[in-house]
């Protein structure tokens, strides 16, 4: 970044306004990087202390430390109806701003400026939104420039839209300008002195030091006593007692609408003799600076704790995202693995295949002569085997779509049980509460899936076997369910009655398996089959729970933002403390080792 310099000299500033200048440019760019897009409590506050942060470091401090001997801007600012233009114009001695005679007043602010200091008020430096032209406008984006000689070098007014004017666009300028001052030249009016809106501009100025002078204008000569003794009671209990009161009484104005050159030739002869002064000038710009910068970052710290709520938010409500589909994994699996998917149809057509009665009785009292007699059952039944396949494909595809929509239901819930979450939710463009409309298609295609592998697992683990009788008489498929089957009760998680039907059917299952392949094998492509339909499951729901946690990330919170906030602060104090112990020069940065 290139060092402050000034337009006469082209001198960089001293090394402490580089440092302090590097370290606000360093808060701005923490500032905008800290997101707080989720309706929080108090969020919307802070969103505005944000956004009137970063355009005051832009607007202004940045701007000034860069330019410290630019000229004194005095920002004359008020409510509708004060008088501010006229005031202007006045002062200035002809007319240079046109008085609003329409509400709201929606023309760009006037700047007035000695010839000489046209170099001051580029695209560059001040307020550099706004486009700068050189006529009367009613575009709020744009700043009027207006030379005058009458006006003390070194000294520039900027009349401003009203404070509270019924157009938004024209208070956020207002405030925008007002921030963007050297000096605050608040102008009131004896009926209008005492709302609280012009107060709440007077209070944010007493809390960051900020220069300000008050003009209480359109007085009647016989009120002026009483309402500026109250005015200037009320300025001294809000710490503003320091702060200049000018009286302008209620007068006629000339034909070019100005007011008798008497009514303001103190604010004139103020103005001019501060302007004159250099010193007095300077004063001014440090007081109103270091009040800001003061204030910045102690403002900072409140969009931090914002940012740590956000970052706290989003955090739940992925927790609450993540378990309600960690545990629709976590019921898939063992539903999947203890025997429930043994019952009704899948029993049913299993025992088509096998064969009941015989088989299975046998199976309680002699399960080694089961080797020698299974062949034998089994052959000659490959479309029971084809009916098996097809009732696994049904029951996993109910079991994974109950669990899906169960999960979807648990997360909705809790995301609803706070207001970010309700504010997510009504902005997905989709009801997250149901699973998506495609996961019936992409679970069956997925189950498909994992009984093309099982088939796979054999047809490969038997390569060697395809000649031997048994291998041929169960066949690829044959082998295939009956290898699915002992998946399914893998944990022999079944109780009851149903243990001796269910938990029979997995071990006969097993031994068919094992007088093909042996036992060790067996066990092998078990696990593989099992790890595999595991995967798959936490696929289809990663998916589906994708849908929450995608809203979160385009949220784009980082949870580093809110220390980056905090430690940009420390730096500009750091340096501030620094800069007040050595009498007002901030130190160099200690170099990098």
């Amino acid at each position: 970044m290139s060092q402050p310099t000034t337009p006469e000299t082209g001198r960089p500033a001293s090394g402490g306004d580089t440092s302090m200048l590097t370290a606000l440019v360093r808060l701005r760019g923490a500032l905008q990087e800290a997101g707080l897009p989720l309706e929080l409590p108090g969020a919307a506050e802070q969103r505005t202390a944000q956004a009137e942060m970063v355009d005051q470091l832009e607007d202004y401090v940045i701007p000034r430390l860069m330019t410290l001997d630019a000229p004194l801007l005095a920002v004359v600012g008020g409510s509708t109806g004060a008088g501010k233009s006229t005031l202007v114009n006045s002062v200035v001695g002809h007319r240079v701003t046109t008085p609003g005679v329409l509400r709201p007043t929606t023309r760009s602010p006037v700047l007035v400026h000695h010839p000489d200091d046209a170099k001051w008020f580029g695209q560059d430096r001040l307020l550099p939104e706004l486009e700068r032209v050189d006529r009367a406008t009613n575009d709020p984006e744009a700043l009027q420039l207006v030379a005058s000689t009458a006006m003390t070098p070194g000294l520039a007014v900027l009349d401003a839209p009203d404070i509270d004017s019924v157009e938004e666009r024209n208070r956020t300028l207002a405030a925008q300008l007002l921030a963007a001052a050297d000096l605050w030249l608040f102008v009131t009016s004896a009926a209008r002195y005492a709302d609280q809106v012009p107060w709440d501009f007077l209070r944010k100025a007493a809390d960051r030091s900020a220069a300000v002078a008050i003009v209480l204008d359109r007085t009647a000569p016989e009120a002026v006593e009483t309402v500026s003794t109250h005015l200037a009671r009320m300025l001294a209990s809000r710490g503003l007692k320091d702060s200049p009161l000018f009286v302008v009484e209620e007068g006629r104005v000339d034909e070019q609408g100005l007011l008798p050159a008497e009514s303001v030739q103190e604010i004139r002869s103020w103005l001019h003799a501060l302007a004159e002064d250099s010193e007095a000038r300077g004063a001014v710009v440090k007081q109103t600076l270091e009040g800001a910068v003061r204030t910045l970052a102690r403002r900072t710290h409140g969009v931090a704790d914002a940012a740590t709520e956000q970052v706290d938010a989003v955090r739940r409500l992925r927790e609450d995202a993540n378990a309600a589909y960690d545990r629709a994994v976590e019921q898939i699996g063992e539903a999947s693995a203890d025997g429930t998917l043994l019952r009704g149809e899948v029993l049913a057509r299993w025992q088509e295949f096998v064969g009941t009665g015989e088989l299975l009785r046998s199976l309680e009292t002699r399960v080694g002569w089961l080797r020698d007699r299974v062949v034998n059952v089994i052959k000659g039944k490959p479309q029971q085997a084809e009916r098996v396949t097809v009732a696994v494909e049904s029951g996993l595809e109910t079991l994974i779509l109950e669990h899906a929509e169960a999960a979807a239901e648990r997360a909705e819930a809790s995301w609803r049980s706070i207001a970010a979450g309700q504010v997510l939710l009504a902005d997905a463009g989709e009801d997250l509460g149901r699973a998506s409309r495609d996961f019936r298609r992409r679970a069956e295609r997925a189950v498909r899936d994992w009984q093309t592998d099982v088939l796979e697992m054999v047809r490969t683990e038997g390569a060697d076997k395809r000649s031997t009788a048994r291998f041929l008489a169960f066949g690829v498929n044959g082998l295939s369910v009956a290898l699915m089957i002992v998946v399914f009760a893998h944990t022999a998680g079944v109780t009851g009655a149903e243990a001796g039907i269910a938990g029979g059917s997995a071990v006969l299952g097993q031994k068919l398996l094992e007088a093909v392949f042996g036992d060790q094998a067996v066990r092998t492509l078990a696990e593989r089959a099992r790890r595999d339909l595991e995967l798959k499951v936490a696929d289809l729901l990663d998916v589906e729970r994708r849908r929450y946690t995608d809203l979160l990330d385009s949220l784009d919170i980082s949870p580093e933002v809110p220390e980056r906030l905090r430690a940009a602060s420390r730096k500009v104090d750091d340096l501030r403390f620094a800069a007040s112990r050595r009498g007002g020069e901030a130190p160099e940065e200690p170099a990098s080792p």
